[in-house]
């Protein structure tokens, strides 16, 4: 299963998105600040321009797992190996206080924020739960 998020809106304190399951939209996506990293950056490039809690992921394709969060006691999607972060998730959220590198979902009918997000993110686990090859690729 192949997701995709394009970032359409870098903003100074966020970013949004789209994200789309096999090339079919799903929901809006809110992230930190897009800063222009890049999956094949150094991790010493990376920390460089990185500010912790305020900096979206770097752009490029990871593999996607389904598991248990420590932190938020429920069944949510990890994305793997992302240079310079640890602990990224897809979860529920409704401005960029919310994350500290993940990838909210929702809609983005409010400026700088997500609504209808709980719904989305149980959409999206149920959709990938039985998945056993899901990447991400963003862009």
């Amino acid at each position: 299963m192949k997701l995709i998020l394009t970032r359409t809106a870098k903003k100074d304190t966020y970013t949004i998105g789209k994200l789309f399951i096999n090339d079919v939209y799903f929901c809006d996506t809110l992230e930190d600040k897009d800063r222009g990293l890049k999956q094949t950056m150094s991790l010493a490039e990376i920390h460089k321009i990185k500010i912790q809690h305020e900096t979206a992921i770097p752009s490029g394709t990871y593999k996607v797992i389904v598991n248990m969060s420590p932190r938020f006691n429920r069944i949510l999607p990890r994305l793997l190996d992302v240079p310079g972060f640890d602990g990224v998730l897809i979860h529920r959220g409704n401005t960029d206080k919310d994350t500290s590198g993940c990838i909210l979902v929702g809609e983005n009918k409010v400026v700088g924020g997500l609504i209808n997000s709980t719904t989305y993110e149980l959409k999206l686990v149920k959709i990938l739960k039985n998945e056993k090859d899901i990447k991400i690729e963003i862009v």
